[in-house]
């Protein structure tokens, strides 16, 4: 160990309570800006994930953010329905491996109700190619069998063997409600952290079934057609909000895309999800720059305390200070001792910044997965992760010059000279 080191250490171990504090106040900084970091961008790819796996989302002739937000998010209302007629025509396409409709329109007690297939629980994906599992149950069979999520469950105490009253439109409930055909819950999904969890899912034709006798939002007067009764009728959609489709080839993406927004009968909308998804992250950036500069500000606060701390500290080593000039220290050297123990301490902040990261990550990052849809990953720290350091090192660096720079100007009789 050189000398300056040497000197450098014992001098940490001799004020061993105070460089602890600031280390801390530094590591608690450095956690911060870092945390923002990494669940900003975590965030970030948690969000583009919230639905993976469907090449296109075709809905109404709409704009591509609008269509994703209410048919996947479940924000807002569709303009309008596409037509049966073109679902099939869709379905009918040479490159299309799969499809799933989805029906959307009315609630229960505040949740969304999905009226879709039953291939949903099977294409559907999330996250890190996540697929849907039942903690409870199973999938709808039964034309009044309904599948609830995560959240759904838990607020309203549901398990299997529930009933439930499906609400028309989006309200909490009241005089519109379809009660003369109750549903049962026949499977409880597990945690997405994606909408699914907020949603009821029941089949596009149990949807159709209790509106047989509905019209214009209402109850038409003098007609009620009992649950078992509505079996008998031809149940086929008439409509539906949006369909997820999956391609052969990834490779076709781009002409099947052209081909459904070209069908001459109706106008449609078919949109990349991950694409969109990417373009709405971009709305909203703004409020993720302004948590990571106030991040950095706290960085910077706490890099003022670590300033604070060496300058109150010089009073007290002046005398130090000048033996080490008595015992032949020049000036650059007292002056890289201030530095090296200011850098010292901020090495020290960043390790222990970065350990409160991962431990944050191993601790947190199961539960906001399970119950927000963002994996907070623990790992080795990213580029963007190391540039934060970096740029932390280097204002540590010009933090330690105003302290170096005072005691490169004491001279040898500062320090000897008693002050009363």
């Amino acid at each position: 160990m050189t000398p300056l080191f040497h000197l450098t250490w014992r001098s940490v171990v001799n004020r061993r309570g105070t460089v602890a504090l600031t280390v801390v106040a530094v590591a608690l900084a450095v956690a911060m800006l870092l945390g923002v970091e990494r669940l900003r961008t975590d965030a970030r790819d948690g969000f583009a994930r919230t639905i993976t796996g469907t090449d296109l989302l075709v809905g109404a002739r709409s704009g591509p953010v609008q269509l994703l937000l209410y048919s996947v998010f479940h924000i807002g209302d569709a303009t309008n329905n596409l037509s049966w007629a073109s679902v099939e025509k869709i379905a009918a396409n040479p490159q299309v491996a799969w499809w799933v409709p989805i029906a959307l329109g009315d609630s229960h007690r505040g949740f969304r109700v999905v009226g879709t297939r039953p291939n949903f629980f099977d294409h559907y994906r999330f996250g890190r190619d996540g697929e849907l599992a039942f903690s409870e149950g199973r999938a709808f069979s039964g034309l009044y069998d309904a599948v609830v999520g995560a959240e759904v469950a838990a607020r309203l105490g549901y398990r299997t063997g529930a009933k439930v009253v499906v609400s028309h439109g989006a309200g909490l409930g009241g005089a519109a409600e379809h009660d003369d055909k109750p549903f049962e819950v026949v499977g409880v999904l597990a945690r997405t952290g994606t909408p699914v969890d907020r949603s009821v899912l029941v089949s596009l034709e149990a949807l159709e079934a209790i509106h047989l006798d509905w019209a214009g939002g209402a109850r038409l007067p003098g007609l009620s057609i009992p649950a078992d009764q509505a079996r008998r009728f031809d149940l086929t959609p008439k409509s539906v909000t949006a369909v997820l489709v999956g391609l052969k080839s990834r490779a076709a993406v781009f002409r099947v895309q052209r081909a459904i927004n070209a069908i001459p009968d109706e106008p449609l909308t078919a949109i990349l999800p991950g694409v969109t998804l990417h373009a709405l992250w971009g709305v909203v950036a703004i409020a993720e720059r302004a948590l990571l500069a106030v991040s950095a500000v706290v960085v910077l606060v706490g890099l003022a305390g670590l300033v604070a701390v060496v300058m109150a500290g010089l009073g007290e080593r002046r005398r130090e200070l000048a033996i080490l000039r008595a015992l032949g220290a020049s000036p650059p050297q007292v002056f890289m001792l201030l530095v090296v123990e200011s850098l010292f301490i901020g090495v020290l902040g960043c390790v222990f910044g970065l350990g409160l990261v991962q431990a944050g990550a191993i601790v947190v990052g199961p539960w906001l997965e399970a119950y927000h849809g963002i994996a907070l990953v623990p790992g080795w720290p990213r580029p963007g992760e190391w540039a934060l350091l970096g740029g932390v090192m280097v204002t540590t660096l010009g933090a330690s010059l105003l302290p170096g720079l005072r005691a490169y100007r004491y001279a040898i009789a500062d320090g000897m000279t008693i002050r009363i």
